[in-house]
């Protein structure tokens, strides 16, 4: 194994600049998609038929075809398309229309929005009625009953589910190597490309996503210990000795 390249400045920009758009892609991907799960949900299960069947078909779309075909249909046709339209080059947000780390985001938040939302959906429908109505009878209105007592009691009985989602979510993220945006494979290529070294960057960055899978697994678990209404967890029985 040949891991000298590790040395060169160049290699080493290159796998942080991946590192930190990995990290920032699943962070704002992560959270933008959550919220609009809560939207897609909520929308499905107590919103107007109209918009709840918009919901159901955007839903129905993003999960029955491939990441990667959205992805480029993001970034390879909407991306294109943009500078087309009379004043978008002249707007404030054309820097942020150009950027492929946009499309990357945009793509995964869709898909966690999708995806969660289904999760989430069931999740709240799992919550019992008597809890509902229990909040009406204290003189909650829908949107306290909401975001105080349905939700929080869907997402605590969910969360096992959405830890899984997640991960999913940072194994996703080297599909962005096939576009202008780099992240840890794209750098990975760059120095096999190179370097003509196989084994060494695809072992790296593969500890790398190992690492952060068990860092988000720990948060979330932690997060379900601490959760709101969580049960504690049982204390270990002492084995007495005889005598």
């Amino acid at each position: 194994m040949d891991f000298s390249w590790l040395s060169d400045p160049f290699y080493q920009k290159a796998l942080w600049t991946g590192f930190v758009n990995t990290l920032w892609l699943v962070a704002a991907s992560a959270v933008c998609g959550f919220a609009l799960a809560v939207v897609f949900a909520v929308t499905r299960l107590r919103g107007p038929r109209p918009l709840a069947m918009l919901v159901t078909g955007v839903t129905t779309v993003i999960r029955g075809t491939p990441l990667l075909v959205q992805l480029f249909f993001f970034y390879d046709g909407v991306g294109r398309l943009l500078p087309e339209i009379p004043g978008v080059r002249e707007s404030l947000i054309w820097p942020l229309l150009r950027d492929p780390f946009f499309y990357g985001a945009l793509t995964f938040t869709l898909s966690v929005g999708a995806y969660t939302g289904e999760v989430l959906r069931g999740a709240l429908l799992s919550v019992p009625e008597g809890e509902l109505a229990a909040g009406r009878a204290f003189g909650l209105n829908r949107w306290q009953i909401l975001y105080r007592l349905w939700l929080p009691r869907a997402i605590q009985m969910c969360l096992p589910t959405l830890t899984g989602e997640l991960i999913l979510l940072l194994k996703s993220v080297p599909l962005v190597s096939t576009i202008a945006l780099m992240d840890l494979l794209k750098a990975a290529n760059m120095v096999r490309d190179e370097t003509f070294l196989v084994y060494e960057p695809l072992l790296l960055i593969a500890g790398i996503y190992l690492a952060l899978t068990l860092v988000l697994t720990s948060v979330m678990r932690l997060i379900e210990q601490r959760f709101p209404g969580a049960r504690p967890a049982a204390p270990k029985r002492r084995r007495l000795l005889p005598g």
